[in-house]
């Protein structure tokens, strides 16, 4: 009977308590580490203090399509793909560092002891991923601004126009906001030196 090292059982559950605390459900958990069921939902429980929720994943792609989902999708896969090329992490690691990274943009500016939720949560990042490691999205380029977003796969390039050069009517957002987002999201590229300066912080 094959045994696991200590070592790399205590990495596992490093592992699964960093995807806890950014919210990962535990279908995410038995994904990636190798620990048991009833291990994962003892450690869950001993984190949050609660049992983990019931329920599948969502598992729908046309989400990331919306006008919102779409710009974080967007802004989270690009930090996902600077991380999993130009640092250590791979994998799992590299998606929790991303996502650690994503919370920091997407939170920049707005008041520090808000309890709003990020528009796009831990699981949804880690099924971002999968549907493009599946091959059902891709980055495309917007025919306006030249900006790289996430699109479904295979649908047609040459007239694709994103989420921020294009807004729905009722998007809440005002002009001069949606000028300094669309400068936001095309200036800051995944090779982009504010990404490089963020990860040797955390180093």
């Amino acid at each position: 009977m094959a045994t696991k090292s200590v070592a790399g059982e205590g990495r596992e559950i490093e592992l699964a308590s960093q995807m806890i605390h950014l919210g990962a459900r535990l279908q995410v958990l038995q994904a990636e580490t190798g620990l048991s069921y009833d291990r994962l939902g003892r450690l869950y429980r001993e984190i949050k203090g609660c049992s983990p929720p019931k329920g599948m994943l969502p598992f729908s792609v046309d989400w990331f399509m919306t006008w919102l989902p779409n710009i974080h999708a967007t802004m989270f896969y690009s930090i996902y793909r600077y991380v999993n090329q130009h640092t250590p992490s791979k994998g799992a690691q590299a998606l929790v560092e991303a996502y650690r990274l994503y919370l920091e943009q997407a939170s920049a500016g707005r008041p520090q002891h808000t309890d709003a939720e990020p528009v796009l949560s831990f699981t949804r990042a880690w099924m971002l991923v999968r549907f493009f490691d599946s091959g059902m999205l891709q980055m495309t380029n917007c025919a306006r601004c030249k900006g790289s977003f996430v699109a479904h796969a295979h649908d047609p390039q040459g007239s694709y126009v994103c989420a921020i050069c294009k807004p729905p009517p009722r998007a809440g957002k005002t002009r001069a906001q949606n000028r300094r987002q669309h400068a936001d999201m095309t200036t800051k590229t995944p090779t982009d030196a504010a990404f490089s300066s963020a990860l040797k912080k955390r180093s």
